[in-house]
């Protein structure tokens, strides 16, 4: 390893993570740090990283952008024919992670996905610019394709096709919605003696009672 790399180290000085302390349910948790990040104005506060694998276990991650959180779980919008598209299908389980490193914090989420609803997905893509919305006509997500030209050429014949009329979301295009199952908050302490919180669905828990279990685990 190069050694400029393995010297590469700071300390974490900023915040600290008490049990005690944290929200009974971690979407709270996570939207107050969610809030906190927008607060500070963190580029991209909303990015994280989306982990998917074949049935056959061979994983892949790239970023993509949060939104929409409540208590059913973290949503995004994709092409289903792309390849995370096309790997969720086949396994629908994914892990996300939020990593705010000017507040030294990490947030992973592991769960079950499942499709938004067409009028979830139609609402979001109505909201999106003209030119995005084009695009996801126009672009074949994560396959081949000759040039960017192609793609342009793609756009303008979209373009053509709605003219000044409404696009409508494409039947290829839509939402995930990743179900927790566990989210970890980490908050970055000094000495590498990290404060790390995990919050486990409880399946079992009565009602009223909070249906979450929560665990600190070593740094």
């Amino acid at each position: 390893m190069d050694r400029k790399i393995a010297e590469l180290r700071r300390e974490y000085l900023h915040a600290d993570l008490d049990e005690r302390q944290a929200a009974a349910d971690p979407i709270a948790q996570f939207l107050a740090w969610l809030e906190q990040a927008i607060a500070a104005e963190l580029p991209e506060a909303t990015a994280m990283t989306l982990a998917t694998a074949t049935p056959g276990g061979r994983p892949a991650a790239r970023v993509v952008l949060l939104k929409g959180c409540d208590e059913r779980g973290f949503v995004f919008f994709t092409n289903y024919e792309s390849r995370k598209g096309r790997e969720l299908a086949q396994n629908p389980w994914a892990a996300l992670v939020f990593y705010w490193a000017a507040l030294d914090r990490q947030v992973r989420i592991e769960g079950a996905v499942e499709k938004t609803s067409p009028a979830e997905s139609e609402a979001y893509f109505a909201s999106r610019p003209p030119g995005a919305r084009l695009s996801a006509w126009a672009s074949p997500q994560s396959s081949p394709v000759a040039d960017r030209a192609a793609l342009e050429a793609a756009v303008a014949e979209a373009a053509a096709r709605f003219g000044e009329g409404p696009v409508p979301c494409p039947p290829h295009w839509g939402g995930f919605r990743v179900r927790p199952e566990t989210v970890e908050f980490w908050q970055g302490r000094p000495n590498r003696l990290h404060d790390r919180l995990v919050y486990r669905r409880k399946d079992d828990a009565p009602a009223g009672e909070p249906g979450w279990r929560i665990e600190r685990l070593a740094p």
